[in-house]
């Protein structure tokens, strides 16, 4: 009898293409994978793992298990799902993950909704980046995420999951009071050529996405600061050290010795709730889905 466990462990080294990435997903140490893929190995018979320089592969027969492995854990959580929806209630662990003006945005008001209306539902968030949350959805490791995409740049999502818009997001530019666009109405991006901007880390996303956007207005961006939080972007923005996008979700009052202009061409962040098909039936899911779309409507009012 294959232990599920252990097919689980099988799937995710094919998934990540090493221990130390099925460990990492998993939540266990590389020791713990090791010992569950020996297990595996005398439980079929079959050498599943090979050595390949210092990491492993696998072998045909460790190929044709873990695809099996993946129908399998498919299926179960197929039949989770149907059995959640037979009862017909919100119940149990969601895991949710969420960028972090997201999080700050729109959360506390659908966190709110979702313990008065489902309170027999345990529901975790944790802020993440996007590029964290779509490979932790498909793995499994959270049920939910609320991701985002620009405008004139689209995030690509693997096969497998559903999404639903929740809003579109206006950004502004943000500029000091002193900036000699500020209070003239709105702007183009290309107002700031010479200015120095304040961005995200780089490598992230709305990083890339700035970089991308200026340079296709034939505006070659001089990155002198960057801040994960868009609080901390405004207060560099506000001494004076440069320009930022400011998008309007979750960010509060514009602190003082900061202007925001609207772009006369809008730029918009679309922000929408992804989940693997497979779940699509859980009633949990289909409460925060309502539960975001709510509080999504409470910020476009």
């Amino acid at each position: 009898m294959l232990n599920l466990d252990r097919l689980r462990v099988l799937h995710a080294i094919a998934r990540h293409g090493s221990v130390s990435g099925a460990a990492e997903g998993l939540h266990v140490t590389t020791s713990a994978v090791s010992q569950q893929m020996a297990k595996l190995e005398r439980e079929t018979g079959q050498q599943l793992l090979a050595r390949n320089g210092r990491g492993v592969r696998l072998t045909d027969a460790g190929r044709l298990l873990a695809g099996h492995a993946q129908r399998i854990l498919s299926q179960l959580e197929l039949a989770e799902a149907d059995l959640e929806a037979h009862r017909g209630r919100a119940v149990g662990e969601l895991l949710l993950g969420a960028f972090p003006t997201a999080a700050r945005g729109l959360f506390p008001a659908a966190l709110a909704d979702l313990r008065v209306a489902h309170p027999h539902l345990r529901v975790h968030l944790q802020e993440m980046e996007p590029d964290t949350a779509v490979p932790r959805l498909v793995r499994g490791d959270i049920d939910l995420a609320v991701v985002l995409d620009w405008h004139n740049r689209p995030l690509s999502l693997p096969e497998g999951l559903a999404k639903e818009p929740l809003l579109d997001d206006p950004a502004d530019v943000a500029m000091p009071a002193d900036h000699p666009r500020a209070g003239t109405g709105p702007v183009e991006l290309t107002d700031f050529a010479d200015d120095e901007w304040i961005s995200w880390p780089d490598g992230e996303f709305c990083h890339d996405w700035l970089l991308f956007t200026l340079r296709g207005q034939g505006v070659e961006p001089r990155i002198r600061h960057t801040a994960g939080e868009h609080h901390t972007q405004l207060a560099l923005v506000g001494a004076g050290l440069g320009v930022a996008v400011a998008p309007r979700l979750g960010r509060g009052p514009v602190p003082h010795g900061v202007v925001v202009a609207p772009v006369r061409h809008t730029m918009k962040r679309h922000v929408y709730a992804v989940w693997r098909e497979d779940a699509d039936r859980r009633p949990s899911i289909r409460a925060a889905v309502a539960a975001l779309r709510g509080a999504a409507d409470g910020v476009l009012d």
